[in-house]
């Protein structure tokens, strides 16, 4: 197991290695930094002077990956890519181009995200597991007929809808919960509510849908039906056989989406006014700040490396019969 770990770790290591390569490239790429200083700056009618003066208030003055005016090792450490992307290998995230400390930023803003994607995935994974098992439960009645149609409708909704549906209906009309916004403490509960709900409701149709084909199809194995033909009842056969020997698929998603969870959600947190890793990547995206963006690239990368490891290690939690060499 520690071998099989520590193997993982070192792939993993790679692999950032080459999403940071990678992500450096595509960036500068897409933009040199003559362009990102003619957006930052705004208008294509800049004069050189100003850039010049952006690139060198930011570090972006330097060559991208060798440095051939310096000598020694300042050849290589003396580029963009050393000071930008090889700091982020220890977590180093720097500064966003508008001079604030990305790792302060992270370090705030990862508490609202964690309030709005723990409550949505613990509640959401609870609900989907609970109305799979009743539809399988109650397989073949109009009940089941009528859970695949409501699974089918879901999923085939966009998440806006959703949101702006649930923004109005609840937020504007009935006035049960605050349309968006958010503060410290308990006090922020009332602007979770909403964004939690439409969560659970917008992952509902999906998930449902393919936890119930997941138990018809231990359902159907040799060993429920020997259980069902020892006499046990269905409620029993259903949860300590069928949902325990279903675990192993259930916790590949679910174990490995739990390091991402820190990231937050793209969409809700910018629609619902919270602030969050989520709404930060966005923030940073319009205005051009790819200091931002390749930091929450990275960090996204890293945090689900750390998930799948996470769920390989978790198959002998469930499975004995699991063993890695």
């Amino acid at each position: 197991m520690i071998r099989y770990t520590v193997r993982r770790l070192l792939y993993g290591m790679l692999i950032l290695l080459g999403v940071n390569l990678l992500t450096f490239v595509l960036f500068f790429a897409v933009n040199t930094p003559d362009d990102m200083a003619r957006l930052s700056i705004g208008g294509q009618r800049v004069s050189q002077t100003a850039i010049d003066r952006w690139k060198v208030q930011r570090g972006y003055d330097k060559p991208l990956f060798v440095n051939t005016q310096a000598s020694g090792a300042a050849q290589w450490t003396d580029t963009i890519f050393y000071t930008r992307s090889v700091p982020l290998l220890r977590m180093d995230f720097g500064f966003s181009d508008d001079g604030r400390d990305i790792s302060h930023e992270i370090a705030t803003r990862m508490g609202p995200s964690l309030a709005l994607a723990l409550p949505t995935f613990a509640l959401g994974l609870f609900v989907c597991i609970a109305f799979a098992l009743l539809l399988v439960f109650f397989k073949g009645t109009r009940l089941d007929f009528a859970g695949v149609v409501i699974c089918v409708v879901l999923l085939s909704i966009s998440g806006l809808f959703y949101i702006i549906a649930g923004q109005w209906l609840f937020a504007k009309v009935l006035r049960w919960v605050p349309y968006s916004g958010f503060v410290d403490g308990w006090n922020s509960i009332r602007f979770l509510i909403l964004p939690v709900l439409i969560g659970i409701i917008s992952g509902l149709g999906a998930q449902a849908r393919f936890y119930r084909t997941l138990f018809l199809e231990e359902a159907s194995k040799d060993y429920v039906r020997t259980a069902r033909a020892k006499g046990l009842a269905e409620r029993v056969v259903l949860f300590r056989h069928v949902l325990r020997n279903a675990m192993l698929p259930i916790l590949t998603g679910t174990v490995s989406a739990i390091p991402l969870l820190f990231m937050g959600s793209l969409i809700s947190e910018s629609f619902f006014g919270i602030p969050g890793l989520g709404s930060y990547t966005i923030d940073a995206i319009n205005a051009q700040d790819f200091s931002i963006v390749r930091a929450m690239v990275f960090l996204g990368s890293a945090l689900y490396i750390v998930g799948l490891i996470l769920a390989d290690l978790s198959y002998t939690l469930v499975d004995p019969r699991v063993r890695f060499e």
